[in-house]
């Protein structure tokens, strides 16, 4: 089953939390803390395997999950980093944002891609041990990984794209120059999905063929089968357009190049400017004078032509030698390149905005962070408390409160910690 695009959900595993602990030691009657880091979370990352030639697998799994880093222990014993989620996928598949449509890597080279990041391991309270708060009874928690939806295009990776209308002879072509086995047969809609072939020109020569399944007018906007696999043609250096120049199915040849060329264009209007052969096949099905018109109207327009017999490889090997010649003159077959991430505004901070509601009198803050901030105070201790107080400073969640028309006397509730709101 061919399946070019799908949409999965990728997670990044959590940074683990820092530890709260202290040295302990026999005859050592205050030991200083010695609560180590939290480890890395797993990052997703996503490389390119050449046993893959679709996307079906990711029809049946929709969601990656990185694991989550370690908590850091006593002895200053730092969490393990989580392994990195390894996401496999054909080459030429383009990785976007499904929110924002967003390019975030294009995998066509061998490198992989860090899509999703994994957290960073928060700080055990050996790192907020000051002379005046020698015994810290709080530390920081890891920092929750990436998540996000992304969306899986698969373009695939070919020198010379075959298009046309459909039973012109773009599969028969193909087929007769490589070792490619495409369905044949008399009728519309014969290939179903694109066919890659190796043509090979001689020794340290080839380039691959795509042959693409024949568009219809309308095609840019759903109509017949090429809307589905139009995608297919933008990375191609050089479009080959096969033309039933004969006429066989009632059409005229003419108005089949015209309309093909339109939906190109509607499709992306970078492809009307694509290098372009035109093969007039079916050549024995008609007359000189008709074969030679066609010549001179495509001619008229600036392209080469090339009649063929695809069947008995007439003409042929004149339309391969002249590919060749044109792709040897042509920059690589195209990459996209990652879209950089929109700047933040200037007030936005580096957390979240703090949500606060109120209820019944009682002022509620929210926030992601906020949540696993507090979890890690010891509401017991006195140095962990007024380490609180600056974090709700700095972090402006006092601020927001404010905003919110919070009075002094007030109850705020931050995730079920009250308190009595003071100036």
């Amino acid at each position: 089953m061919f399946i070019d695009s799908a949409k999965i959900k990728i997670k990044a595993g959590d940074g683990g939390d820092g530890a709260v602990a202290f040295h302990r030691e026999k005859y050592v009657a205050a030991g200083g803390p010695d609560g180590g880091d939290g480890g890395r979370g797993g990052s997703v990352v996503f490389q390119v395997d050449e046993n893959l030639s679709t996307l079906a697998d990711f029809r049946y799994k929709r969601k990656y999950t990185a694991q989550r880093g370690e908590n850091g222990r006593g002895g200053r014993c730092a969490g393990k980093s989580a392994p990195d989620l390894l996401v496999k996928v054909p080459r030429g598949t383009l990785v976007k944002d499904a929110a924002t449509g967003r390019l975030l890597a294009d995998m066509s080279g061998d490198s992989p891609q860090v899509i999703a990041a994994g957290g960073r391991g928060g700080w055990g309270n050996t790192h907020f041990a000051t002379p005046t708060r020698q015994a810290p009874r709080f530390a920081k928690p890891g920092t929750p990984g990436q998540e996000l939806e992304v969306l899986l295009e698969l373009k695939l990776l070919a020198d010379v794209g075959l298009v046309g209308f459909p039973n012109v002879g773009k599969s028969t072509l193909v087929s007769v120059v490589s070792e490619a086995k495409p369905n044949i047969a008399n009728y519309h809609f014969t290939t179903l999905t694109p066919v890659l072939g190796v043509v090979r020109m001689g020794e340290g020569r080839s380039f691959v063929m795509a042959d693409i399944p024949g568009l219809i007018e309308g095609a840019w906007e759903g109509q017949g089968l090429g809307h589905q696999f139009l995608r297919h043609v933008e990375r191609c250096r050089l479009l080959v357009h096969v033309v039933d120049v004969s006429g066989s199915e009632g059409r005229d040849p003419k108005e089949d190049f015209r309309i093909i060329n339109e939906e190109l264009e509607k499709f992306n209007p970078e492809l009307a400017g694509r290098p372009m052969l035109v093969a007039g096949n079916k050549c024995d099905l008609t007359d000189d004078e008709t074969v030679e018109a066609f010549r001179a109207y495509i001619e008229e327009l600036g392209y080469a032509f090339f009649p063929i017999m695809a069947p008995i490889r007439h003409g042929v090997d004149e339309l391969l030698n002249a590919v060749n010649e044109r792709l040897s003159k042509l920059p690589p077959i195209l990459r996209f390149e990652p879209e950089p991430e929109p700047l933040a505004p200037e007030s936005a901070g580096r957390r979240e905005p703090v949500q606060v509601t109120e209820e019944n009198g009682v002022y509620f803050a929210k926030a992601p962070w906020l949540e696993k901030a507090l979890s890690t105070i010891d509401l017991t201790d006195s140095e962990s408390l007024q380490y609180m107080q600056r974090l709700l400073i700095q972090s402006g969640v006092i601020d927001a409160l404010r905003e919110a028309g919070v009075q002094e006397g007030d109850t705020v509730d931050l995730y079920g910690v009250e308190f009595d709101f003071v100036e």
